[in-house]
């Protein structure tokens, strides 16, 4: 098998691992608050953390993914993102899930900002030249069908609803399900 699709099926592993861990926390909330007695915003902590941290070092990873290689910070980031699921694991309290969350969500901003573009083989050398006149921020469509539509399938199927009625998985509630919080489902 080709190089590319190699580095392609890691960063499709990668960022599966990111959006799937996203979904795994939020159906194992009840888990959380009984098995670390955890209250209610422990458990909101829990979920925040990661997301606050993602999304706060991403733009200053993309930097650093231009500065030191796109290769070099993924493979950062997927060291930090399996050490803090290592520590999630191994949590014994609140606090010590919340903290290991935000080395998940560091860890994941590394691979966050380096995936389309490690995905699309594209490196900083690879940008300074064009194909059309233009930058080249993204590969020429011929080039892209294929890995993006790959990577968009590895979104899709770590974030997708499990029951056929379009309901996510996880505890009930009220019995029917999460599609059951909206105003429109609580009186039928």
């Amino acid at each position: 098998m080709d190089k590319k699709w190699w580095t392609l099926i890691a960063v499709c592993t990668g960022i599966f691992m990111l959006l799937l861990d996203v979904t795994i926390v939020i159906v194992a909330q009840p888990a959380i608050e009984t098995g670390l007695h955890a209250g209610l915003s422990d458990v909101q902590w829990t979920l925040d953390a990661y997301a606050l941290t993602l999304a706060g070092l991403l733009l200053t990873s993309g930097v650093l993914a231009d500065r030191y290689g796109r290769k070099l910070l993924f493979s950062i980031g997927l060291v930090i993102f399996t050490l803090g699921s290592l520590l999630c694991g191994l949590a014994v309290n609140p606090l010590m899930l919340i903290v290991s969350r935000s080395v998940q969500g560091v860890g994941g901003a590394a691979m966050f900002a380096t995936s389309w573009q490690r995905s699309a083989g594209r490196g900083a050398s690879a940008r300074k030249t064009s194909w059309d006149g233009r930058a080249r921020c993204c590969p020429p469509p011929k080039r892209s069908r294929r890995p993006r539509g790959v990577c968009a399938a590895r979104s899709r199927a770590s974030s997708r609803p499990s029951r056929r009625d379009g309901s996510a998985r996880g505890p009930p509630f009220r019995g029917r399900g999460w599609a059951s919080r909206s105003p429109a489902h609580a009186e039928a």
